[in-house]
């Protein structure tokens, strides 16, 4: 099944990266016997991947499928963006994906709302969250509770970037529903650009 595909494709990819730089001597030529002709060869099979968003924080990724790890392994992999977590389960869901890349959370509001086809979670590509609180002015000597009282697009509603930075928020001793206005209404794709547009005082972004 595809889906069950990229864990197995992603080790082996870091293995094969380990196993080129070590190894100095060629491989001898097969036997006649041993090589495989043309009507052996098996067209790589069509993956298509959506990822929740474009970043640097999923480079390793990126360079694997530049560097041709999963044309080795006999996939042609497709990388779709979704820009959003909601977007990337909608996209498997409906078949135009194998395979979704986006915060576990995703799939525990599918199976909530009854869908029949559970998607399954199955390989963790991150260790942390790649979320930064940017400022529209300079701030010397930040502190969490600055953030009282200010205007702030946050992240979707039940979305990963949202749920770390209403636990943080807590974590120091901030209400995020009484002490901050979080502007949560605004699409993923669309927070940088309202910022830069002169909404908010602070915003949530990814790398």
């Amino acid at each position: 099944m595809k889906k069950r595909l990229l864990s197995a494709v992603l080790s082996c990819a870091m293995v094969i990266g380990l196993l080129t730089g070590c190894t100095s001597a060629p491989e001898p030529a097969p036997d006649a016997d041993t090589k495989e002709t043309t009507a052996d060869v098996k067209e790589p099979a069509h993956v298509v991947l959506n990822e929740v968003a474009h970043s640097i924080f999923y480079a390793p990724m990126y360079v694997a499928i530049e560097e041709g790890y999963f044309k080795d392994q006999g996939i042609d992999l497709e990388l779709v963006t979704g820009y959003g977590a909601d977007k990337t389960m909608t996209a498997v869901l409906s078949g135009e994906a194998d395979i979704g890349f986006a915060g576990a959370e995703s799939t525990i509001y599918t199976y909530q709302e009854g869908a029949t086809d559970v998607i399954k979670n199955f390989a963790q590509l991150t260790q942390r969250a790649g979320n930064f609180l940017v400022a529209r002015e300079k701030t010397d000597d930040f502190s969490w509770d600055d953030l009282k009282g200010k205007d702030v697009i946050g992240g979707r509603k039940g979305g990963m970037p949202q749920m770390v930075f209403e636990f943080i928020l807590k974590e120091n001793g901030i209400d995020p529903a009484k002490d901050v206005n979080i502007d949560q209404s605004i699409d993923f794709g669309s927070t940088a650009a309202a910022f830069s547009g002169g909404q908010g005082e602070y915003t949530v972004v990814t790398d």
